[in-house]
């Protein structure tokens, strides 16, 4: 069709370029003279005109490149049409479009956040075995903490690679693959009591952790704008509530029956999960064709293998050992010449450009330092609270049993649960960044009470109660800023990035805390001793300190990138406020 048949399709704006505020999103405004072409984003689903070049388009990162004989046709098939014409287009414009319709948007919701709650109960799910695996497995108690390093590294390597085939070939097809591994890994493990299938099989689990960023692009492209905030909230907080209910069942289950059924269960409510969203859940049509990044992808898993071994195992090894240096090194050597790749590559794994925008970046190092704040808590409050009380020895110690533990902590997941209508309120009413800003001090609160507040149970209980209120309110928030810069078509891949910081952040508080809880201990005799009260309260401080830098990053994010809007619950740009407003 020709270029003027469709020109006659657009709706013309005064020569000031503003939009008539009685025509509504259907009005679309046309190039300035002497200015740049526009670019046009239809309100059909995936359908784009565009009189711009292509290196404009990938610029400003809203719509995939195609030919002008495909954006021609797709402009002919609707008259109504809405214009990304500004730098750093956000979620707002993109909001602004149709979504596509779900036959029952609750029920994709309660859907995609049962299968978030179950991958991130696979985090947790041995941790009320770990003292016994070494005699579960017949291993030395080195070789059976790779059950739990194996699940860590898969997660990290598997979400930012799931993030980009969701993006190429669908994001229900990747929930499905995430949720096939997870039952695989979970019948493995159910049947073996040997260590390298046990190793392989957590392994598998960890793959899991791909749903949940997935899973939030999903509810993005799927929901009305008004429900996405409280969906991305809900979705988000799984991350720590799995966790969070996952332990007291998990102790329950062992010490009710015998450890295999643990993940007989999990087998099983991974299979249901797999039914669920296999008849409930329907393909997201947003789409970003390419091919996959292999190299990308190899270069990225051999960096972070090596990284978070030599976090994972530096306490065991010896932070100055030859192995941990040396895979520190290669690591870091490995990263750099994987981004001088990315940023050389046509369709790169992780899109660096995008990723490098100021309020990505930041965001991103406040996921690390949010991360590294729920871990510390996460890390220490158990051992507390199980710490045998011996009177003028371990005064401190609480002595409580595996299952009370994980009812103790149990309500700080809950929190994080209940906080998700008010967390998606606040990213509408003072906007993520605010947000953000709020969940990281809420945090930063916790931990202070935690360094007075540390003799008793219930204690232990408001503080972390505190603390997992504070994560939960962050972590709704960091999708909305992330989705408020990243393009339409990469949405997967970059939530799956943030998700990689936050783990990255517990993988470097799970090192570095541990040495800190080994190096000054008491001795209780017979080989057997227990981190001092005063290195408990180290890790609170460091916690803390962790908070306030997320803080502070989040403080720092641009106020020009980032504005709330009340009336869709979106995200869009302080310079396309103004124009609405002049127009």
């Amino acid at each position: 069709m020709s270029e003027r048949s469709n020109a006659k399709k657009r709706e013309e704006l005064p020569p000031d370029g503003r939009a008539d505020k009685a025509s509504g999103a259907s009005q679309t405004s046309t190039a300035r003279p002497g200015s740049r072409p526009r670019v046009l984003w239809t309100e059909e689903r995936g359908s784009a005109a565009t009189e711009s070049t292509k290196e404009e388009r990938a610029l400003k990162g809203r719509l995939p490149a195609s030919g002008a004989s495909q954006t021609s046709t797709a402009a002919s098939q609707t008259n109504t049409s809405v214009c990304l014409h500004l730098p750093f287009a956000c979620m707002m414009q993109v909001m602004t479009t149709a979504p596509e319709k779900s036959s029952n948007p609750t029920l994709l919701i309660a859907v995609l956040c049962f299968g978030g709650l179950l991958a991130s109960f696979m985090q947790t799910l041995v941790i009320p075995i770990v003292g016994k695996l070494p005699e579960y497995l017949d291993t030395s108690a080195d070789n059976a903490s790779w059950v739990i390093t194996s699940t860590l590294l898969a997660a990290a390597v598997g979400m930012p690679i799931a993030g980009r085939l969701a993006d190429m070939f669908g994001k229900r097809r990747v929930i499905l693959g995430c949720i096939a591994a997870m039952i695989v890994g979970s019948v493995i493990c159910a049947l073996t009591s040997l260590v390298i299938p046990m190793i392989v099989g957590r392994g598998l689990q960890g793959l899991a952790m791909g749903l949940i960023p997935c899973g939030i692009s999903l509810l993005r492209d799927k929901l009305d704008p008004a429900r996405i905030p409280g969906a991305i909230a809900t979705m988000s907080a799984t991350l720590g509530v799995g966790g969070a209910i996952g332990l007291p069942v998990a102790a329950w289950i062992t010490q009710t029956f015998d450890w295999h059924v643990l993940f007989w269960t999990s087998a099983g409510l991974a299979t249901f999960t797999f039914l669920l969203v296999f008849t409930l859940v329907s393909e997201s049509h947003v789409k970003s064709p390419g091919t996959f990044d292999i190299i990308g992808a190899v270069g990225l898993t051999a960096a972070l293998v090596a990284l978070l071994l030599a976090l994972s195992k530096g306490a065991t090894w010896g932070w100055t050992s030859a192995m941990t240096l040396g895979l520190t090194a290669a690591g870091v050597a490995v990263l750099a010449i994987w981004g001088w790749f990315e940023l050389r590559t046509k369709t790169p794994l992780v899109d660096l450009r995008t990723s490098r925008q100021p309020v990505i970046v930041l965001t991103n190092a406040a996921s690390v330092l949010v991360g590294f704040s729920l871990m510390a808590i996460g890390l220490a409050a158990p051992q507390l609270l199980q710490i045998p009380n011996i009177p003028g020895l371990v005064d401190y110690g609480m002595g409580e049993t595996i299952l009370a533990t994980g009812l103790i902590l149990a309500p700080g997941g809950l929190m994080m649960m209940f906080l998700s209508p008010v967390s998606a309120r606040l990213n509408i009413v003072i906007g993520p960044k605010f947000t953000l800003l709020i969940g990281a001090s809420v945090i930063a609160a916790g931990y202070v009470t935690s360094v007075f507040l540390m003799a008793e149970p219930w204690q232990i209980l408001v503080a972390n109660i505190i603390v997992s209120a504070g994560v939960g309110i962050g972590y709704s928030a960091m999708p909305a800023l992330i989705m408020s810069a990243a393009p339409l078509h990469q949405m997967a891949a970059a939530n799956s990035l943030n998700s990689l910081m936050r783990s990255i952040g517990t993988a470097i508080a799970s090192a570095l805390l541990a040495t800190i809880l080994a190096s000054s201990v008491i001795d209780l005799g017979g080989g057997q001793s227990v981190p001092s009260e005063s290195s408990f309260r180290l890790v609170f401080i460091v916690g803390s300190v962790a908070a306030i830098g997320a803080a502070l990053l989040a403080l720092s994010i641009p106020n020009k990138y980032v504005r709330p809007t009340k009336s869709l619950g979106a995200i869009e740009t302080n310079d396309n406020a103004e124009a609405a407003q002049n127009a």
